[in-house]
């Protein structure tokens, strides 16, 4: 296929049961970056139940970074800008996915494209997730949850879900990002070069987030990177954004106070995927709005500190199994939200926002602070 990369197929057969001889394994999920590096828990998981499967996972191009060294995904298939816009290499792509002959196929993002691609697998297992008016595409499917039942996050539970009709029962399995002894040491050179002190605390601050409607309010966020500043004499402050965002990071930098604003590094930013994963491995941990950025984050083990906007579900993105190492905040944390509220907020949700003052996220995020490792 053309747009392939990352082949490490060991041949071999599938214990008895539902599959047998030598199988292939599709999991499909488009689009998000959190999506898709979430949606590598169910490499690992089907790894340890078929040591010898061939396993794909089909993705969207621009995510591939969050990828590259997964050990435990064969084959990445790549769903290019080109071929969702254009039907006919679409359906190149289609009599394509038809050659591999796959067994298996899980489609995670049940949309309509994913579903085309499911049912033009022709594999003899499909699975989603369950939908009145598509459930008859798929050979297996299964309804989400509204609620953990593990004490992980949705958005992990939901997803090993999908693999019971495989007969592998639910496990705590969270996201990996593996980086390479080179990428490591880029990173490392990148931030003393640019004047980063490696035995003082570094944190990269998340100011922006993925939306404006995402996007903690600046004068709060401010005076949340003023906390950090003030009970880290000595740590450095990166920001999280990219050239085009920088006019709003810019804002938030100049809300902060004058100490504070000299330990902001604000011209050290990531240009790329790769590059901000390079740099956050060093970093002593991400705090600031919830995102694709957090994800990797935690991916790459590094601990984090998140601030959900008001109209998403934080069940779906924080588990309490994440507390030792990781923390999480919620307007609904510190003020009953009826269901009414959370359509409201997706109306308007500065107006919620502005109840979520930083002055109650600021005994959470002390503590959050006291627990990570000393440098110096």
């Amino acid at each position: 296929m053309e747009n392939n990369s990352v082949n490490h197929f060991k041949n071999g057969s599938f214990p008895s049961g539902r599959l047998g001889g030598a199988c292939k394994i599709l999991v499909i999920q488009q689009k998000m970056i959190g999506d898709v590096l979430t949606t590598t828990i169910l490499f690992e998981a089907l790894r340890e139940k078929f040591p010898d499967a061939e396993l794909h996972y089909l993705v969207n191009s621009h995510t591939v970074p969050v990828l590259e060294n997964n050990p435990f995904i064969d084959k990445l298939v790549l769903f290019t800008p080109e071929i969702e816009r254009n039907k006919i290499k679409f359906f190149r792509f289609l009599k394509d996915i038809q050659k591999e002959k796959y067994d298996v196929v899980i489609d995670v993002y049940g949309k309509l494209s994913s579903l085309l691609i499911t049912w033009c697998s022709k594999a003899k297992i499909r699975i989603s997730y369950y939908k009145k008016h598509t459930s008859f595409f798929y050979t297996d499917t299964v309804k989400r949850l509204w609620h953990p039942e593990h004490n992980a996050g949705l958005a992990i539970e939901n997803r090993m879900k999908l693999l019971e009709p495989l007969d592998i029962p639910f496990q705590y399995i969270t996201p990996k990002i593996k980086l390479s002894p080179e990428e490591i040491q880029a990173g490392k050179i990148f931030l003393e070069t640019k004047g980063i002190n490696l035995t003082h605390q570094i944190f990269m601050i998340g100011v922006l987030g993925s939306s404006e409607k995402k996007t903690y309010p600046s004068e709060y966020m401010a005076k949340l990177i003023d906390q950090i500043a003030a009970q880290y004499p000595r740590g450095q402050l990166l920001f999280n954004y990219i050239p085009f965002q920088r006019k709003e990071a810019q804002a938030i930098f100049d809300l902060c106070e004058k100490a504070t604003r000299s330990k902001i590094y604000f011209e050290i930013f990531a240009d790329s995927l790769g590059k901000f994963m390079e740099i956050t491995y060093h970093c002593d941990a991400l705090i600031g709005n919830e995102g694709g950025a957090v994800n990797m984050a935690k991916a790459l083990n590094v601990p984090t500190f998140m601030i959900f906007c008001p109209f998403i579900n934080k069940q779906n993105w924080f588990g309490e199994l994440e507390l030792l190492k990781n923390q999480a905040v919620h307007l609904s944390d510190f003020t009953e939200m009826t269901k009414m509220d959370s359509e409201n907020a997706k109306k308007n949700p500065g107006q919620f926002y502005k109840e979520l003052k930083p002055e109650l996220i600021y005994p959470k995020l002390k503590i959050f602070l006291n627990k990570l490792p000393i440098r110096n």
